[in-house]
């Protein structure tokens, strides 16, 4: 139920309007976006990387209304791949499709991504392709495997392991050695669709980083590139102890290289857990949100689950 209402939020234009009004709000989802700017990003991931963490840039945005906003999406997400490189930060992208025309026409949005996988390839970057809610799924795997299909090497997808489609999904994936980032998933999907029960979803998410474990050891899937850049075939993403444990005993118990699995959380959240894995070894990307498009991103981490409410406040808190 909060967590429906979180989500109707984060669409409501009224709440918007109150809420980004809030300094109270700002000051709070500051802890969890980098700042307005992409120079605010950029030093934030400039501190990441001095711990040995990598990052993921996302210019925060989705759902634009019309071409003229894509176009600009794009332009934003270019600026992004430049300052990575200007600066020489442990960096790659992060997008969203329906940021770049998805909902508007699936063609605009296919020849928006080859522009940002181009200039991304020339300057020896990697894209990570966000997964939305279910009703764009089956349209974002199909972009997907039509830019692989087009000799895109540097494009990498999110899959959730709250959808049943999940582990067919997953199977597709592995064997052609994809690069996965394994989340739990952050929309409010009806029961037909995604597990209801957090047992079921925490129980699918080991089952399925489990099977990317397999497919890596299988397919002889490249580890993380030297520069940070390149994740290996499987990401996992969350903040979960224990389902970080699960991940790493598999791991071990597989022989999986520490190189060939890298953990990746939100910016502002669990630092702690952070900063222990890298001084373990494993690969750490922190997620960097930046941008004025900040609240439904926000709403989007209170709705997640109840207990998220007081997480981020109590997070607020912490340092």
């Amino acid at each position: 139920m909060l967590r429906s209402f979180f989500v109707y939020l984060s669409k409501a234009a009224w709440a918007r309007q109150i809420v980004t009004r809030w300094s109270i709000a700002w000051r709070m989802a500051s802890r969890f976006v980098a700042g307005d700017k992409l120079e605010d990003a950029i030093a934030v991931i400039k501190t990441l990387n001095n711990k040995g963490i990598n990052a993921t840039l996302d210019h925060l945005g989705e759902h634009t209304t019309n071409a003229e906003e894509a176009s600009r999406a794009v332009q934003d997400i270019l600026k992004a791949l430049d300052a990575i490189q200007e600066s020489g930060v442990r960096a790659n992208v992060s997008i969203k499709l329906t940021q770049i025309g998805l909902a508007l026409d699936r063609n605009l949005c296919a020849q928006n991504l080859r522009q940002i996988l181009d200039y991304a390839r020339t300057l020896r970057n990697f894209i990570r392709i966000d997964m939305e809610d279910s009703s764009v799924t089956q349209l974002t795997l199909d972009l997907l495997k039509e830019m692989r299909d087009g000799g895109y090497g540097n494009v990498g997808i999110v899959i959730q392991s709250y959808l049943y489609r999940s582990d067919q999904d997953i199977q597709n994936l592995v064997k052609d050695c994809f690069k996965v980032r394994l989340c739990k998933g952050a929309y409010k999907e009806p029961a037909h669709i995604a597990y209801p029960r957090k047992a079921d979803v925490d129980a699918a998410f080991d089952r399925l980083a489990e099977a990317l474990m397999r497919g890596a050891l299988e397919q002889g899937c490249p580890l993380i590139s030297p520069d940070g850049r390149f994740p290996p075939m499987l990401a996992l993403a969350t903040h979960d102890e224990k389902r970080i444990v699960k991940a790493k005993e598999f791991a071990r118990k597989v022989n999986l290289p520490k190189q060939a699995v890298e953990f990746q959380m939100l910016y502002g959240i669990r630092r702690d857990l952070q900063e222990s894995l890298a001084a373990e070894g494993y690969p750490v990307r922190v997620y960097v949100p930046y941008g004025t498009e900040w609240y439904p991103y926000f709403m989007r981490r209170l709705g997640e689950r109840p207990a998220n409410v007081w997480f981020i406040v109590s997070n607020f808190f912490r340092r």
